[in-house]
């Protein structure tokens, strides 16, 4: 390992020493550290999104204290290190790129994919061999990842084995339908829980018409919350400097100045609408 990576494993290894550790570091297990975990990565996405470098740099190095920190607390318990977690990430890359270390060739992106997703099938099999239970093409999509980031893998894995449309026009078809169900719910005056349902498969078909456009919901939906704080605090800046608060205005001013917010310079890179 490098030196650096060294060190931050002794560092690491002092704050969790019972001799004069930090006593917050030395409190925390795996699952309080799980949320510090994936707001990391977010905010990594969040700097890559920004086109921010530096940023990026220090997010990279807030997220690699992640895997150090849980790699720490399993050594302490004997389970692995940090050492068994790096020869597993490796063993695991060159199995899954025998055509750049055995020698096999692929013709295109495309059919290294299908051979990517060839050895990770079969490594689910054996793993659903080991663990005693009926293989599924739907193994291994973790439960922890956001709902519309799950819905998208699960139903990818699916389309795999040529459970999928063949062409979007479908799935456009069916989020309308879903959308059509939703309405007849809310005007039927239902229960809340019937309500939900109808809404959690109007989402499920918009992550899947995001996946047959090649679109990451996730992304799309970051790019918008942001696009509409940006437009909601135009909105705010604006009734401020005639003294008047939201409370104050009428919806009508509020849709005018959120029309004028369109055109304002946004601080962050926004698609042209």
């Amino acid at each position: 390992m490098s030196k650096q990576t060294d060190r931050l494993l002794e560092i690491m290894a002092k704050l969790r020493d019972p001799n004069g550790g930090c006593p917050w570091d030395l409190e925390q297990d795996f699952a309080s550290i799980a949320p510090y975990t994936i707001e990391e990565a977010y905010e990594v996405a969040d700097a890559i999104a920004r086109d921010d470098m530096p940023e990026l740099r220090d997010e990279l190095g807030d997220l690699m204290l992640q895997v150090v920190f849980h790699a720490r607390m399993a050594e302490e318990q004997g389970l692995f290190d940090f050492e068994s977690v790096a020869r597993a990430i490796s063993d695991k890359m060159i199995s899954r790129h025998p055509h750049v270390f055995a020698g096999e060739t692929v013709a295109s992106t495309a059919e290294q994919t299908i051979s990517w997703e060839s050895k990770k099938a079969e490594e689910r099999a054996a793993k659903a061999a080991a663990t005693g239970h009926e293989p599924s093409a739907l193994d291994g999509v973790s439960v922890a990842l956001p709902a519309q980031t799950r819905a998208v893998k699960l139903a990818r894995r699916a389309a795999r084995v040529g459970f999928d449309w063949p062409d979007i026009l479908p799935v456009l078809a069916k989020l309308e339908e879903e959308i059509g169900e939703l309405r007849q719910e809310i005007i039927g005056g239902a229960e809340p829980a019937r309500m939900e349902d109808e809404l959690g498969d109007v989402l499920f078909s918009v992550a899947n018409l995001a996946r047959h456009l090649d679109i990451d919901p996730e992304t799309a939906l970051r790019r918008t919350n942001a696009k509409f704080e940006h437009r909601f605090r135009h909105v705010e800046k604006r009734l401020r400097e005639t003294g008047r608060s939201l409370e104050e205005a009428t919806l009508e001013e509020m849709d005018r100045l959120w029309e004028e917010a369109k055109t304002a310079p946004s601080p962050v890179p926004l698609p042209e609408k």
